[in-house]
């Protein structure tokens, strides 16, 4: 799943497909006027799935962000998966982000957790413990544990991973996408230094979330 890649996820193709001849039909047997709000339904569509490359830092012990969105949590936890004290960074991401997901660390998945769960809305902390999740347990070289954590928001309704258990991520790899609107939390060991504070927007792979001790 590394780029190059489409610039338009994959994962949307169907609903642009859809979208766009549905408006188009419309277009041509009843006029612009009633085809003006489905070509903006299909704009909206269309920016949903954009994908675009992101250069990685060159930082070895940086965090990077698994998502595009805004920090709504900073918080010491008990992570839920590995049954440890951890920092949460959650970023939440609305439905005009990039939805794309990417590894915040190199590492091998040590580990996957799904679970069913509710669609309420993703911006509030209940939604880490009671939406649909996915859970990915990384291990990185040096020994740190990181849980990055896919969680399904008001809309959304579906969350794909494209990574197992004993596979390894590069920083920035692409490994799963949530479609329209939804959230990814990371847990951290309580020696990680954050960069980021709640109300910043971050992006995937570009921004920092955090430093590794050296």
């Amino acid at each position: 799943m590394n780029y190059p890649h489409p610039l338009i996820a994959r994962e949307g193709w169907f609903f642009i497909a859809i979208a766009t001849v549905i408006t188009i039909l419309v277009n041509i047997y009843a006029g612009l006027l009633w085809a003006l709000p489905l070509w903006v339904i299909t704009i909206f569509v269309l920016q949903f799935f954009r994908d675009p490359p992101r250069a990685i830092p060159h930082q070895t012990n940086a965090v990077l962000a698994p998502a595009d969105g805004r920090i709504v949590a900073v918080e010491n936890v008990q992570d839920p998966y590995l049954n440890r004290e951890a920092i949460k960074v959650s970023v939440f991401m609305n439905v005009f982000n990039v939805h794309s997901n990417r590894s915040p660390v190199d590492g091998e998945v040590h580990g996957q957790w799904y679970f069913p769960g509710k669609f309420i809305n993703a911006d509030l902390p209940k939604a880490s413990l009671e939406n649909e999740r996915n859970a990915l347990w990384l291990k990185t070289a040096s020994g740190a544990d990181v849980t990055c954590v896919q969680v399904a928001g008001l809309i959304a309704k579906r969350i794909l991973c494209y990574v197992k258990p004993g596979e390894h991520l590069m920083r920035g790899q692409r490994f799963g996408f949530i479609r329209f609107g939804s959230r990814v939390d990371t847990y951290l060991p309580l020696d990680t230094k954050i960069k980021v504070s709640i109300g910043d927007k971050v992006y995937a792979t570009l921004t920092v979330l955090a430093e590794f001790p050296q």
